[in-house]
């Protein structure tokens, strides 16, 4: 009886050894998940445009952050989105639109950056700039992207904004953005990355088959010379508003995938 006794306590022991350990093992796994997300706007936007993809996004239990870009040059926007990320308490999904894909390129080396998620976005390798990209295809007739004014500032023709910019969201949504939007200097546009992120970090990036702004032909050509996850979306430059849902599931597949 003694010894039935003992065999059971060696047992017992031996089964909580063991649910320590998995119950340990998931906690760890728990804490390694990727709930952080910062979210970088291009040209002609500001970061109000995120707010439907960061209700999305909070809702199912991530925290994000918007990144207010100043747009005056590629090394200002890029240490507008490291102080944000400096702020990040662990790994970071890095997420960029337009412009705001060479931001990324060049911020996105920072240690929290787990992952980069470009949203119909620019992304150049080390010695490229945006501008040089943007020129290897014409531009749509819908397009109204100016030459830089006498300050070295580049807008978008208003009449064109709406067609050219963002056709499947609300007029009204389109004139707010246009109002809201920041002053977009085209030195940034015009300065090269000078280590691209995407060499090291896993890329996911969305071609918006309707942009009228940047070609799609042109996003599809950056992505798969990069070797970047592409999900297609039948949809304007700014997909990530007229399509939340489907930008976020992008997002999530990313946090995911990194944990």
């Amino acid at each position: 009886m003694a010894n039935l006794i003992h065999r059971l306590k060696g047992a017992l022991c031996a089964a909580l050894i063991t649910l320590s350990g998995i119950m340990g093992f998931a906690a760890k796994s728990n804490a390694q998940q990727v709930k952080n997300v910062v979210l970088v706007h291009g040209a002609f936007a500001d970061g109000s445009g995120w707010k439907a993809l960061y209700e999305i996004l909070t809702k199912k239990g991530y925290h994000v952050t918007v990144v207010q870009n100043p747009l005056s040059s590629l090394e200002d926007d890029a240490a507008a989105t490291k102080v944000v990320l400096d702020k990040q308490d662990g790994p970071t999904i890095l997420v960029g639109h337009s412009w705001g894909g060479a931001v990324i390129t060049e911020a996105g080396n920072h240690p929290n950056v787990a992952a980069l998620v470009y949203v119909a976005a620019f992304q150049p390798d080390s010695g490229e700039s945006a501008l040089q990209w943007i020129q290897t295809a014409p531009p749509a007739p819908e397009n109204g992207i100016q030459p830089p004014d006498d300050k070295g500032i580049v807008y978008y023709d208003k009449a064109k904004f709406h067609a050219g910019f963002c056709a499947d969201i609300p007029k009204a949504e389109a004139d707010f953005m246009y109002a809201s939007q920041g002053a977009f200097y085209v030195k940034g546009f015009a300065t090269p990355i000078t280590q691209a992120a995407w060499h090291t970090k896993p890329a996911y990036g969305i071609v918006a088959t309707e942009d009228k702004s940047i070609a799609p032909e042109i996003e599809r050509k950056m992505y798969q010379r990069s070797n970047t996850k592409i999900t297609e979306l039948k949809g304007s430059h700014v997909v990530f508003m007229s399509q939340p849902e489907a930008v976020a599931k992008v997002i999530i597949t990313a946090a995911n995938a990194v944990k």
